[in-house]
């Protein structure tokens, strides 16, 4: 059911008052006996005098209180549009009794903080939304209004304040500057209005177990929309209507502006998260005393089971973070070496150095290794062999195909929350794709979507990370063979049993897969330290800002998590 009706009109009417946009509209006039004279209306520059624009005012507001949308119409600078916004309004809202009364003159103050929305979707206060479309001076005034509205169905009237604009025009006559502002001060031309089904919020919101979650710092400022993220529109005997403004391309938020049938309560809102890994979740990110953030993932549903981040007054940076990965990424690079024909086995030659865009590319270790294999140089994390083989074997394509087609990076997701999908930009030669390899150059990611990557190994399955039971989860066009996906988690455990994750401290779990990850910012601050892992049916993420190695600060906030364990 939509009965909302679009009311519009060109975004520059509506600076029509604020000076010097006179004349730009001609409207046609009508004598008394019906006839339209040879010589347009128009706009002119002198504001109308105090009695003839209340007269103005109050002769349009009691035309649309009788009905008389044709007439109400004709009082405006805009009568086309006038007339099809107030018949959209009638037919969409359906008010059985609408009573206007004039106010007086009033003064638009500048839009305070609260109203900000306004400019960019026409939903703030009264006095701000009207200050957008008219001003006292030069050329208008304004005058406040009484709206109630009666409803067929519900004894209470819907009452609002509104303010008008008031022009002279050029016959001498006062005329109602048009705009969406009119018929109610939260409308602009970007948005719909009618009586629509509605549910009732959950009362609370709470873990999967039914555990409250108000007392987690991450969460504290986003359980509001985690609400509104919930999926609406069960049963529709549940349901209650209510005169709502929705935005007419059906993206964004809805708001509700009178109900008329209260909607019958709800259960509380269960998430996917679980209070006692998003209890771990914190402390292990507190824990580092450094700006970083942690996701963690179920693999099997692709419910996100806790997220954390800190300083918890700034950006969500476990969602919303935008840095490279560093060799994290090399979980991607290796699945896309070992789909084009390299084994754990084949020779992948480490040398000390190597160049890239005109850069010496080094490792975190000296010397040269010719004897490495793809397994020596994912366990300990050879920049120059990933360049190297990935140069000889892969295209520049491959690494972002790889990453949409199979893991879902590339996707848009929506997880309840503002989200950045990580970016893993496909660029046009082999020299910019080479330093996508080790998950520096142009890509960009937060853990959010490198805990999904590890959720992926561990299930073979991209399944799209939700806080919200019941949400849309896009699929990925397809999985990792059985060969790759084997050889891929072998990398991944032997990583943690020989490799640059053995030294983690706390030790992961037994049969845990990760990848540590060191990701150069520039050359006057320390790395930051990243780390990807599973565990059972559980994955994680972690970025710590400046903290250097994945080992160092990320593996340990990590291993914490897994070590409490998904206990569901």
């Amino acid at each position: 059911m939509n009965n909302g009706a679009k009311i519009g009109i060109a975004s520059v009417a509506a600076l029509l008052l604020l000076g010097g946009g006179y004349g730009a509209y001609a409207v046609i006039s009508g004598d008394s006996a019906g006839k339209e004279s040879a010589k347009p209306r128009t706009v002119v520059a002198e504001p109308p005098g105090p009695e003839l624009a209340a007269s103005g005012a109050k002769a349009f507001l009691d035309a649309w209180a009788k009905g008389d949308l044709f007439g109400a119409a004709k009082l405006t600078d805009d009568p086309d549009k006038a007339q099809a916004a107030l018949q959209a309004f009638q037919s969409s809202v359906k008010p059985s009794a609408v009573h206007l009364t004039v106010g007086g003159p009033t003064t638009a103050p500048s839009p305070s903080p609260s109203a900000s929305k306004s400019s960019a979707a026409g939903v703030g206060d009264a006095t701000a939304s009207a200050s957008s479309t008219a001003s006292p001076a030069p050329t208008g005034v304004l005058e406040s209004f009484k709206a109630s509205m009666e409803f067929a169905d519900t004894g209470s009237p819907w009452n609002y304040d509104g303010v008008l604009g008031v022009v002279k025009m050029s016959d001498g006559t006062a005329a109602v500057h048009w705009a969406p502002t009119v018929i109610h001060p939260k409308l602009d031309g970007t948005e719909t209005i009618g009586i629509k089904p509605v549910f009732a919020a959950p009362a609370a919101v709470t873990d999967r177990k039914g555990k409250p979650l108000s007392n987690y710092p991450s969460l504290g400022p986003f359980l509001a929309q985690l609400k509104a993220a919930a999926p609406q529109g069960g049963n529709p005997e549940d349901a209650g209507t209510a005169v709502v403004i929705s935005p007419a391309s059906g993206n964004g938020a809805s708001e509700k502006l009178f109900t008329l049938k209260e909607p019958k309560a709800v259960p509380n809102l269960k998430l996917t998260l679980d209070a006692d890994l998003q209890a771990a979740a914190e402390s292990a990110v507190a824990a580092q005393g450094k700006p970083g953030s942690l996701v963690a993932i179920e693999p099997s549903t692709g419910g996100i089971l806790a997220y954390a981040f800190s300083p918890t007054t700034g950006q969500n940076r476990a969602f919303s973070g935008a840095t490279a990965p560093g060799s994290t990424m090399k979980v991607l690079t290796a699945a896309a070496l070992l789909e084009a024909g390299v084994t754990p086995s084949t020779t992948m030659a480490c040398p000390e150095t190597t160049m890239v865009t005109g850069k010496s590319i080094s490792n975190d270790f000296k010397g040269a290794h010719p004897e490495y294999t793809l397994t020596d140089a994912f366990i300990n994390s050879c920049n120059t062999s990933f360049i190297e083989k990935g140069k000889d074997v892969l295209k520049p394509s491959s690494l972002p195909s790889l990453a949409k087609d199979v893991f879902g990076i590339g996707l848009v997701w929506k997880t309840g929350l503002s989200n950045f999908d990580t970016e893993i930009p496909v660029e046009t030669n082999m020299a910019g794709a080479a330093s996508e390899f080790i998950g520096q150059g142009k890509i960009r990611a937060n853990p959010l979507g490198m805990a999904s990557i590890a959720a992926t190994v561990q299930s073979g399955v991209f399944r799209q990370p939700i806080l919200v039971p019941g949400m849309d989860q896009v699929k990925a066009s397809r999985t990792l063979s059985g060969d790759v996906l084997t050889s891929l988690r072998s990398l991944m455990t032997q990583t943690v049993k020989s490799g640059t994750a053995a030294s983690v401290k706390p030790a992961l779990p037994s049969g845990s897969g990760a990848k540590t990850g060191t990701a150069e910012v520039d050359s006057t601050t320390d790395a930051n330290s990243w780390f990807l892992a599973y565990s059972g049916d559980l994955a994680v993420a972690a970025e710590f800002q400046g903290a250097g190695h994945g080992s160092a600060a990320a593996g340990p906030a990590s291993s914490k998590v897994l070590g409490v364990g998904n206990h569901k």
